[in-house]
């Protein structure tokens, strides 16, 4: 397991807090109130091992297929449904949502091999990441990943706690399935448009990882 480079400086400011709070702790309550000071140590330690834990890169072996889609993040599959794309393909689409809790790691990876052709930012709401509506209305950045069996678009949705998307793709590059296309910090969703009628391979309510599980196989 490693640490994101986009978790670098939370993690560094939180181990600062953690030892100034700690001290000051130390130094001005456990000789009154020990308990009181043992709390605050518990509690601050918690934080920083959850920031820790929430940057994690574990090492996992990957799924790569040409004719496979994998799932691009980790989480839980909640939406399977035909929805109209008014974004890019404007018509209808497969849509297939992935909620990724705080628990889960936020690292989102190629769901394909293939060329960007289209990578979009768009400012928007903090709705809960579940809601109907987040999809078109919070905090998102789309990607298009374009190859010889056809387009899919993926979107990084920010949710009621995220404030920061990261995506790392730029319109005509290359990208390799199950490498990394960027991070969203704190609890999210991801959804991956595909053409209707694509073979899905997971279940609603399954759990999922990101560069492991197959999300759909083309034809």
């Amino acid at each position: 397991m490693t640490i994101h480079r986009e978790g670098y400086k939370t993690i560094a400011i939180s181990a600062l807090a953690f030892a100034v709070i700690n001290l000051a702790s130390f130094y001005f309550i456990s000789a009154h109130e020990a308990w009181l000071s043992g709390l605050i140590f518990v509690v601050t330690l918690a934080v920083l091992l959850f920031l820790i834990s929430f940057f994690r890169v574990p090492n996992r072996k990957k799924t790569t297929g040409d004719n496979l889609i994998i799932c691009p993040a980790d989480g839980k599959v909640v939406v399977i449904e035909e929805a109209v794309d008014e974004e890019y393909f404007k018509d209808k689409r497969l849509q297939v949502s992935i909620f990724m809790s705080p628990a889960n790691v936020h690292q989102n990876l190629n769901a394909m091999s293939g060329e960007v052709a289209y990578s979009q930012y768009h400012k928007g709401k903090y709705l809960v990441a579940w809601h109907p509506k987040s999809s078109t209305e919070n905090e998102r950045h789309s990607v298009v990943l374009r190859n010889k069996h056809g387009e899919i678009l993926v979107k990084q949705i920010a949710g009621a706690l995220a404030r920061r998307i990261v995506n790392y793709l730029q319109v005509g590059q290359k990208v390799e399935q199950s490498t990394e296309m960027g991070f969203i910090k704190f609890g999210s969703r991801v959804d991956v448009l595909l053409p209707p009628g694509t073979k899905v391979q997971v279940q609603l309510n399954q759990t999922v990882q990101g560069g492991v599980t197959v999300l759909a196989k083309w034809d």
